[in-house]
């Protein structure tokens, strides 16, 4: 179905009122953010931002969703893309990798208030987890479909088991407190370990 103007324009101005809120989130923290400020940085007033979210507390679930959102769309591209289920896992680990890094190391400050906003953000972030998970699921469910997994091989358990053994290598808040974040090799040795186990499994 095509968009009509007027989701259109809504979805524009929704981008701009985030847009906004990010500036004030980095000037003023979370805590002393709110939607008057977001308004004012708007040049609009607090009415029109309400017209666009209920509260303060949807505006900050639609900056973690857009957040998140930027970390799940490229890979959502490499999921679905027609490659061997193994070459795919391997590229979609490694770009969820380099993702997750670029966000704890470019930004450090920004990072950070993000992830404060997220801790209140539960629902964005629990969906966030769980379309990690359907991705790797259906690589994997491809992969025993063309005879590259075992056929015994459940999907949503291997899917599970390979974001577990990966987690130092995305979860934010271990890349975040660590010394420094993993090299990249040692990226692709533990990804292509983890691999190897599930072409392995049952033999």
């Amino acid at each position: 179905m095509a968009r009509t103007r007027k989701s259109d324009t809504t979805d524009a101005q929704r981008q701009r009122i985030l847009d906004a809120a990010e500036v004030v989130l980095r000037r003023h923290g979370p805590g002393k953010t709110n939607v008057v400020d977001v308004a004012r940085e708007l040049g609009q007033t607090h009415a029109s931002v309400y017209r666009y979210f209920a509260s303060k507390a949807e505006l900050f679930d639609a900056l973690v969703e857009r957040w998140l959102s930027r970390v799940s769309e490229p890979l959502e591209a490499i999921a679905r893309s027609n490659s061997p289920a193994g070459e795919r896992l391997q590229r979609w680990l490694m770009a969820l990798f380099r993702s997750k890094v670029r966000k704890v190391t470019a930004d450090p400050e920004l990072f950070m208030t993000y992830q404060a906003i997220a801790a209140d953000s539960p629902t964005s972030v629990a969906r966030h987890l769980a379309m990690m998970d359907e991705h790797v699921a259906t690589m994997v469910s491809d992969g025993v479909a063309s005879g590259e997994f075992p056929s015994e091989t459940d999907p949503h358990r291997a899917a599970r088991a390979i974001l577990s053994g990966s987690i130092r290598f995305h979860h934010p808040g271990l890349l975040a407190t660590s010394p420094g974040p993993p090299g990249e090799q040692e990226a692709e040795d533990v990804f292509a370990l983890l691999l190897a186990g599930l072409s392995a499994r049952g033999r």
